[in-house]
């Protein structure tokens, strides 16, 4: 057990599974020697070998598609896309191929396949390197999106995500990477997909999160109980499929919900779940769901950075307006 960050709870996910598994390799650019752009294999091919920890070239399409074919042939791939702008040629393959391959082969073959990519913004990146596009790939039959919050559900998270028969994309938020550590055992306990966590109780509203937000929802939550507000806070963690009945259970308690996201607005995860709340909890509203969102836009360079991503203080306002609406 230690006080790691979520870069060494990644790392050492991965070493256990490489080391209890000998069907579980590492495919990426840089992931080897390097040890990753952001040095969440770093050591891994020291320890494991160049045939277990594999540096490929720069070539995402590639990638994926070699990934696929170790998936299906009975090895299980654990992808390193440098950063969530760089998928979108990763889509192609996993769209057509490694999310229908079980269908397409009436269950004869299965794709345990896992792309690990960073996303979001706050590390003053350029675009390419900040964007938050899970509703894309959630939004494809046959896939699982799962996002940790903290570095013990990304150790938990990913252990469950390569134990998976069927492929999982793995969104891990940049700006939590280094940004505070936690206690984590090194026991090769996954956590639950499917299933969200509830992080705080309280009786006046919901806050549905995840990714890096929820830390802006936590904060947000401490703000608000300086005034006597008592939010429930709720990391979904895996974006396919949503855990609503968690949600709805809470919103029936509160009566209303904030959701947070830093993807952009527009046919966000966030409208998936106040879709689902419109669907089955209706009644239990008393004031409209409110969402706090990325933009429509372009994730901006640096020196607008904070005003893109959803702030506890714009957390804190629609909390509130939700407060006053009832």
């Amino acid at each position: 057990m230690a006080d790691l960050n979520m870069i060494d709870a990644l790392n050492l996910a991965l070493a256990y599974e490489l080391e209890h598994d000998p069907d579980v390799v590492l495919l990426g650019e840089d992931i080897g020697v390097n040890g990753g752009v952001f040095r969440a294999t770093v050591g891994l091919q020291a320890r494991f070998g160049a045939q277990r920890v594999l540096d490929t070239p720069l070539a995402e399409t590639a990638l994926a598609g070699t990934a696929i074919g170790m998936a299906a042939m009975g090895l299980k791939p654990v992808v390193e896309i440098q950063f969530s702008g760089f998928l979108y040629p990763v889509i192609d393959h996993v769209l057509n191929h490694a999310s229908r391959l079980r269908n397409r082969t009436r269950g004869r073959l299965s794709c345990p396949l896992v792309i690990r990519a960073p996303c979001g913004a706050g590390i003053h990146a350029p675009e390419h390197h900040s964007e938050s596009p899970e509703a894309l790939f959630a939004h494809i039959p046959g896939l699982r999106v799962v996002t940790p919050s903290s570095p013990a559900r990304a150790y938990g998270l990913l252990l469950a995500a390569i134990r998976d028969p069927d492929p999982v994309i793995f969104f891990e938020p940049t700006r939590l990477y280094r940004l505070f550590r936690q206690t984590v055992d090194d026991d090769g306990e996954a956590l639950p997909l499917d299933t969200c966590f509830t992080l705080r109780d309280g009786p006046d509203a919901t806050l549905v999160s995840w990714g890096g937000a929820v830390q802006d929802a936590l904060g947000a939550a401490d703000l608000l109980a300086q005034d006597g507000v008592m939010v429930e806070v709720i990391d979904v963690a895996t974006l396919k499929p949503i855990d609503m009945n968690t949600i709805l259970t809470s919103v029936a308690k509160t009566g209303r919900c904030v959701i947070v996201h830093e993807g952009s607005r527009t046919g966000g995860i966030g409208a998936e779940i106040a879709a689902g709340i419109a669907e089955r909890g209706l009644y239990s509203l008393l004031a409209p769901v409110q969402r706090v969102t990325g933009y429509d836009v372009v994730v901006p360079l640096y020196r607008l950075e904070n005003q893109y991503m959803p702030g506890a203080s714009r957390i804190v306002a629609a909390v509130k307006q939700a407060l006053e609406a009832s």
